[in-house]
């Protein structure tokens, strides 16, 4: 069965009755708002004295802070004290039906359950079944391990992509929850919509997972593609490894360790809007960057018969330029590839940038020059990764901040 690699898990969630309320309890993906401290200091005092899942995870702008070790320890303390607590009801062999009602009203579907990390490899050039989209930086992988490591819980941000364009396999449960049982349906704290959880039945299960089977069945060698979290996916994946070879005497074919838990989404919900993010180059020569593009990607002002073309923004003049000579099955590939190879020898910082008003503002300044790029079409990401490998850092962002994961479920893995 293909759909093994997606299969149900032993669920924990909070025990509703205990005092435990899902709007504190659920929280942001630890991976957003990195850049603002006073977002995580408002979920700190919305949770203050509460049981939540604020407490079982490092919010990534703490990741580098000297008192890293010490919050990782209280975070693996308090993992066992909501252990020994009894805070949780299990939902054995559960699969879960999730809705999401995102910040602009839009309803996203998933299924929450785990993925065999057996079948995951993140390594540019994998040919695994579930793979990453984008290339994944190695060295953000280690600091995260010494959260996942010795934890005895995991709960995920981790959002997998399924390329059903007939909506067949994930939508049909949404005419199906009325006969499933709620286990949560409540508002999200700070700007994150609603979410809505319902547990499937075993005839639900069955239904759902042979429904997805015909869609594995049917896909090429990619099977699932990474639409969020990445590297917490690899991460587990790291831990699981690094087991396996400290034990090689052990059988970890049915251990928890092997799985992660993720929430499985269609690729085409229309919940998921996949835009450009841009380029900046700053303290270049936008003359000489300019012209090596030209010799490179053979750029001109005439379409003829090419597909990628990019606008050059420079002190308020914009320029379209279409791409002769592309390296890349996709515009952001080819001017990416460029763009890294002109800046290992020629001065100049490359960042990225959400918005077109925002590139126009830096772009006006001497030595800066923007690169607005096209939306990327979603239909293309699955035979983009099939052909490219994986996507350039930064190709696309999936909606905004507030709408990205918050965590609910938890499964322990040791």
């Amino acid at each position: 069965m293909l759909q093994s690699i997606f299969s149900p898990a032993d669920m924990l969630l909070p025990n509703w009755e205990k005092n435990v309320c899902p709007e504190t309890w659920s929280v942001i993906a630890c991976d957003q708002f990195t850049s603002s401290p006073e977002y995580w200091e408002q979920v700190r005092t919305l949770t203050q004295n509460a049981p939540s899942s604020l407490n079982l995870i490092l919010p990534e702008i703490y990741l580098h802070q000297p008192d890293m070790e010490r919050k990782i320890q209280e975070i693996h303390q308090t993992m066992q004290k909501y252990w020994e607590d009894d805070l949780f009801q299990v939902y054995p062999e559960a699969l879960v039906y999730t809705e999401r009602v995102q910040s602009n009203g839009v309803l996203r579907n998933g299924v929450v359950g785990k993925i065999d990390l057996e079948a995951y490899d993140y390594h540019t050039g994998s040919t695994s079944p579930v793979r990453a989209t984008e290339a994944t930086v190695l060295e953000r992988i280690p600091p995260r391990m010494k959260v996942r490591e010795n934890a005895l819980l995991e709960s995920p941000h981790i959002m997998i992509l399924i390329n059903d364009e007939k909506k067949s396999v994930i939508e049909p449960c949404e005419t199906q929850k009325t006969e499933m049982r709620k286990l949560y349906d409540t508002e999200l704290m700070l700007g994150g919509g609603h979410l809505t959880g319902y547990l499937m039945s075993e005839e639900q299960q069955k239904a759902f997972l042979s429904r997805l089977d015909v869609l594995l069945a049917s896909a090429g060698n990619l099977k699932f593609a990474m639409g969020d979290g990445n590297h917490s996916l690899a991460t587990a994946k790291a831990c699981y490894e690094k087991l396996k070879q400290e034990h090689p005497e052990q059988d970890f074919s049915d251990h928890p360790a092997r799985y992660a838990l993720v929430e499985l989404v269609n690729l085409h919900s229309p919940a998921l809007e996949f835009e450009a993010i841009h380029r900046i180059i700053t303290e270049t020569s936008p003359e000489t960057l300019m012209q090596y593009l030209t010799e490179t990607l053979e750029l001109s002002e005439n379409a003829a018969d090419a597909e990628q073309a990019f606008i050059v923004m420079q002190k308020n003049q914009e320029k379209k330029y279409y791409i002769h000579k592309p390296s890349a099955s996709l515009t952001v590939g080819s001017l990416q590839n460029a763009l890294d190879a002109y800046l290992q020898h020629h001065d100049g910082k490359i960042d990225y940038i959400h918005g077109t008003q925002t590139l126009a503002q830096l772009a006006e300044k001497s030595g800066n020059i923007g690169f607005v790029l096209p939306d990327m079409d979603k239909k293309t990401l699955f035979s983009g990764v099939e052909k490219d490998g994986v996507l350039p850092r930064k190709t696309f962002s999936t909606g905004h901040a507030e709408d990205k994961r918050y965590y609910m479920e938890c499964r322990k893995i040791r």
